[in-house]
């Protein structure tokens, strides 16, 4: 079996409450979603970026398409590492690959939580959950509402349990209404260990502090939740 992998790279988790960990990232290509706030290249390519030395900016090439005994081999080298970050893209249009994979590492899955059918197949097999929740203008009316059961759904199947931690995150923007995130924080709550507010990083799309805090003071009367921007950004690393 194989998949599309456009990056591979050792690094710091940037974002939610393993923010600082270090990672090895495999970056899948393709996404199942287009939301307009999205800063990451998804196209599949004819190779992967593979950094051997951690921070160097010196990549090799890898032809596409990658099977799991290929990828276990880029990462063995890879030391100290508290898990492999599966991100993109979305790394659930692969479960099947990612059933497959055996690098040494628990696995840290960072998914768009809009496939349940997928989210079922990898549940025994993930150790962290980053879940987001899409609040944005690309989806409205029916279509809002199936994307939200969706997300519900994937939440539940791969919720937080005593051998993985499942934690949500919702990136805000200045249009994403809070009583749409304090509805569906109420759906999910029960599945997860924490809610994450990230900020956009573009100042244009920013919500209001004020606004953010308040939303957060809520929220806590029922979740612990978090307000944490995108790190890695701040210092320049991948």
């Amino acid at each position: 079996m194989e998949a599309p992998i456009t990056e591979i790279f050792c690094s710091v988790q940037g974002e939610g409450p393993y923010v600082g960990n270090r990672q090895v990232f495999l970056r899948f290509a393709g996404c199942n979603l287009n939301c307009s706030y999205c800063d990451t290249d998804v196209q599949i390519s004819e190779a992967c970026k593979y950094e051997e030395n951690p921070g160097s900016g010196i990549f090799q090439y890898v032809r596409n398409p990658l099977n799991p005994d290929k990828i276990a081999d880029l990462v063995g080298p890879f030391m100290n590492v508290h898990s492999l970050s599966l991100t993109g893209g979305e790394p659930l249009l692969y479960a099947d690959f990612i059933t497959e994979l055996d690098v040494g590492f628990p696995l840290y899955l960072e998914s768009n939580m809009t496939l349940p059918d997928m989210a079922r197949k990898v549940k025994d097999c993930i150790s962290f959950v980053s879940g987001d929740v899409k609040l944005t203008d690309e989806f409205q009316g029916g279509e809002l509402e199936s994307h939200i059961e969706r997300t519900i759904e994937t939440f539940k199947i791969l919720r937080n349990t005593e051998n993985r931690d499942c934690f949500c995150k919702i990136v805000m923007t200045k249009d994403v209404l809070p009583a749409d995130v304090l509805d569906v924080a109420g759906f999910i709550s029960n599945y997860i260990s924490c809610l994450v507010l990230q900020p956009v990083t573009q100042n244009e799309l920013r919500p209001d502090v004020r606004t953010l805090l308040e939303l957060q003071n809520e929220l806590l009367g029922d979740i612990d939740t978090l307000i944490i921007p995108q790190t890695h950004t701040m210092w320049g690393c991948l």
